[in-house]
């Protein structure tokens, strides 16, 4: 079974420093038919102006990725930490029992983001943080694990039985991912033009997969993919 999630019919708003696009239904966006995906609960792609961003906010209960595709986004948090993020490096902030931080982009240029919410497997976690760096080339042509529920193999971890992976393919290029009985799937397509299972998937769109043997990614045009493997 699959569901497609066009870019275009998900929400949207222009505020001026931020253009935001959300999946599911977040903050003033309400949609019923569109609350999440299994443990999957936000994906936000943010663009964000030169030399704007989110203040100092707090957030609980929650396991938080950032993903950046273009600029760099300057991280602050109340558990001491400071770091810049950028593309190919993903960053982990469980919110636990509470965190406030604040997301800034500190370049002249525009950042754009993705924002990644996963429901915890249980409440009152012990705040947490991690950023890690993985080269392109171990992403071009093949699926790199970049979160998982252990953090092995230079992932970071995630408090829930959820993975993520990502690839980065060239036009005609192919990948394939097995699916265990009872595993679900969902694929956001960052960048480019692929085939899966019989979709056509641009830019921006998403596709929810039950009850499938098997994800294969075809590139049709360079692309960059993320996929979620969840129970």
């Amino acid at each position: 079974m699959k569901t497609v999630r066009r870019s275009e019919d998900r929400g949207h708003f222009d505020h001026g420093w931020l253009d935001t696009r959300h999946t599911f239904s977040f903050a003033d966006y309400y949609d019923p038919a569109h609350m999440g995906f299994r443990a999957l609960r936000v994906i936000n792609e943010d663009r964000v102006a030169p030399k704007r961003g989110f203040g100092a906010h707090s957030h609980r209960d929650m396991e938080i990725l950032t993903w950046v595709v273009g600029g760099a986004v300057e991280h602050r948090d109340s558990m001491g930490n400071r770091g810049v993020v950028r593309p190919g490096e993903i960053q982990r902030m469980t919110a636990g029992t509470g965190v406030t931080h604040s997301e800034t982009n500190p370049l002249s240029e525009e950042l754009h983001l993705l924002q990644i919410w996963v429901l915890p497997e249980r409440r009152g976690l012990e705040p947490g943080y991690e950023q890690r760096s993985f080269a392109d080339a171990d992403r071009r042509g093949r699926l790199l694990r970049v979160a998982s529920p252990d953090g092995g193999g230079g992932a970071v971890l995630v408090h829930q039985d959820a993975s993520l992976l990502t690839t980065l393919l060239g036009a005609g290029e192919r990948v394939a991912h097995p699916l265990a009985p009872g595993r679900h799937a969902w694929l956001q397509l960052v960048r480019g033009e692929v085939d899966v299972l019989g979709e056509r998937l641009r830019a921006g769109d998403g596709l929810a997969v039950s009850d499938e043997p098997e994800i294969e990614i075809v590139a049709r045009a360079p692309a960059e993919a993320l996929l979620f493997d969840l129970a």
